[in-house]
């Protein structure tokens, strides 16, 4: 779940992808998307969790009468596909989801290993009124021009940064860095791995606008997420 840190309600959600294996129990995405980026399988996966999270991301917003967003994160070899803009555009026409209720996440290593056909594609999604952030940031290869170049909407403070937030000066400057660089680009933050109550209300003070982590949800199967966040 996306938490509001002003009004505390849950605003959209994150797509996760797990294995569960008939022998070998749940395998973390850690073990099976390396191999499925070597393989190729992350084309077809990665358009299964699109097409999936748009179309049940739509259900809700009509079963509930809700205007929640999804944020889906795209691999490197995703990113370039030549026919990417296409599928994701099938996948929001066929599921009946506002292109304004899609973020797709990059990371800045992604963004950065061909800037001129990011750019093109960035601003192809962009004119499509999708929304675009940057996952992880601070912890790839950084550089602060393409803030500037790249039609981005949404920076995501990495949890490496949160974890240790209240006794670690620098990871609490590198953070108060973030949110003060994101705002004055216009841009709005969201901190990833917020496990405790003192961290939520230190980037809420510091005007962090959304946040995701195990203080408000471990990651949950769409039947249960619905229960917990939605049927209240």
């Amino acid at each position: 779940p996306l938490i509001d840190l002003v009004t505390g309600q849950v605003t959209g959600s994150e797509a996760l992808v797990r294995w569960k294996h008939p022998e070998l129990g749940m395998i973390q995405p850690g073990r099976f998307i390396p191999l499925a980026e070597e393989t190729g399988l992350i084309l077809p996966l990665g358009e299964h969790v699109l097409r999936n999270a748009c179309e049940q991301t739509r259900t809700w917003q009509q079963k509930y009468c809700k205007s929640l967003s999804v944020s889906v994160n795209l691999s490197a070899r995703q990113f370039l596909q030549q026919d990417l803009t296409f599928l994701i555009s099938k996948a929001l026409e066929d599921s009946l989801l506002q292109p304004a209720l899609l973020e797709l996440e990059i990371t800045e290593s992604l963004g950065m290993k061909n800037p001129e056909l990011t750019l093109k594609t960035l601003n192809e999604l962009k004119a499509m009124g999708i929304r675009i952030s940057i996952d992880d940031f601070g912890t790839g290869y950084s550089s602060l021009s393409y803030l500037k170049k790249f039609p981005i909407d949404t920076i995501k403070i990495d949890r490496s940064f949160v974890s240790d937030i209240h006794h670690d000066s620098n990871d609490a400057a590198i953070v108060l860095a973030i949110i003060a660089l994101a705002h004055s680009l216009g841009l709005k933050v969201i901190a990833e791995g917020v496990e405790m109550k003192e961290q939520a209300d230190y980037l809420k003070h510091h005007g962090c606008e959304k946040v995701q982590g195990f203080l408000y949800s471990q990651p949950l199967p769409a039947s249960e997420f619905e229960k917990k966040f939605l049927d209240i």
